[in-house]
């Protein structure tokens, strides 16, 4: 039997598993083949990705985030942010850290971003705009507004990594189809990007307002990205008239967030703001070899669902 979490970050949405409570302790490939298995949204459970939760050495807790596909993530900001919440809510504190592949990582409980919405500040770090950390095969040590060479003509993108890839356009209007197409050319073009990377297109709604949407690697089309919301921000900052040490508000397709972009010895640093929503807990019987589950007991948080619907609402009368 394995219990669960159905959560998500700006409509990003996870099987967040605590290991520590339950004392599991699977596999490196059981991780993956339950990735995949539960993550299903025809046959599975449905979400963007499983969000393991497990002992640290160094922190509160450690996380992993393996996306739909298997394959692991890098980072996962929303996620974070999902994992910060069942962590601060099990130990009873407002400010912790929690280890990630890249760094260890400080989130703590901040003032709602919206009425009635219980929000956590996560810090996305650390942020590079060397091409090798994406990797990146490119001519230039950084590819900053730049053309990338069998992508796309009719854009130009800026590459990060915060710590996992990206690559994010400014544009007048967001139109899915070139993200999608862009997305998926990326994503299957390893002689550029080895490893993929998260394509972004960023539109400004004004002084310190814009909205991203995300083609993701090992998912596809989001509601929403994390990492990649923080790395509009930050290119928004750079490239778009948007201000240093100021939060910005990011709407997505699933909510907002806000970021804040730090400077200090010219590196950057950027803190992700926004809900952790608990939409069910559940149990459920899983037979990873013969790829079989079901359900045993679901408990669905309707508060929470309700509450998150209206700042959803909000969000998408800014567009």
């Amino acid at each position: 039997m394995i219990n669960f979490i159905k959560c998500h970050g700006s409509g990003n949405d996870f099987i967040l598993i605590d290991e520590i409570a339950n004392s599991y302790t699977f596999s490196e490939e059981e991780r993956r083949q339950l990735s995949v298995l539960l993550c299903d949204r025809k046959n599975g459970v449905g979400s963007d990705g499983i969000l393991f939760v497990m002992k640290s050495d160094v922190a509160e807790a450690r996380m992993r985030m393996f996306n739909s596909d298997g394959t692991e993530a890098e980072m996962c900001g929303n996620g974070l942010r999902c994992v910060a919440r069942h962590i601060i809510q099990s130990d009873g504190r407002a400010s912790i850290h929690i280890e990630t592949e890249k760094a260890v990582l400080a989130v703590e409980q901040v003032e709602p971003i919206y009425k009635g919405i219980d929000t956590f500040s996560v810090d996305i770090e650390p942020v590079s705009f060397e091409v090798e950390t994406l990797p990146m095969n490119y001519e230039k040590a950084e590819a900053m507004d730049v053309e990338i060479p069998g992508l796309s003509h009719d854009f130009t993108f800026t590459a990060l990594s915060v710590p996992n890839p990206h690559i994010v356009t400014i544009v007048d209007e967001v139109v899915q189809q070139d993200l999608i197409d862009i997305g998926e050319k990326a994503n299957n073009s390893p002689s550029v990007f080895p490893k993929g990377v998260n394509v972004s297109f960023v539109q400004i709604l004004g002084k310190n307002k814009i909205f991203v949407q995300t083609f993701e690697r090992g998912v596809g089309l989001t509601n929403a990205c994390g990492t990649a919301m923080s790395a509009s921000t930050l290119v928004s900052t750079i490239l778009g008239p948007n201000d240093l040490e100021t939060p910005i508000v990011v709407i997505n397709k699933g909510g907002l967030v806000n970021c804040v972009v730090e400077k200090a010895d010219r590196r950057y640093k950027i803190q992700l703001r926004g809900n952790a929503t608990n939409v069910y807990s559940a149990s459920i019987d899983v037979n990873i070899s013969t790829s079989e589950w079901n359900w045993i007991e679901t408990e669905t948080h309707h508060s929470e669902i309700d509450k998150y619907e209206k700042l959803k609402e909000y969000a998408s009368s800014q567009i």
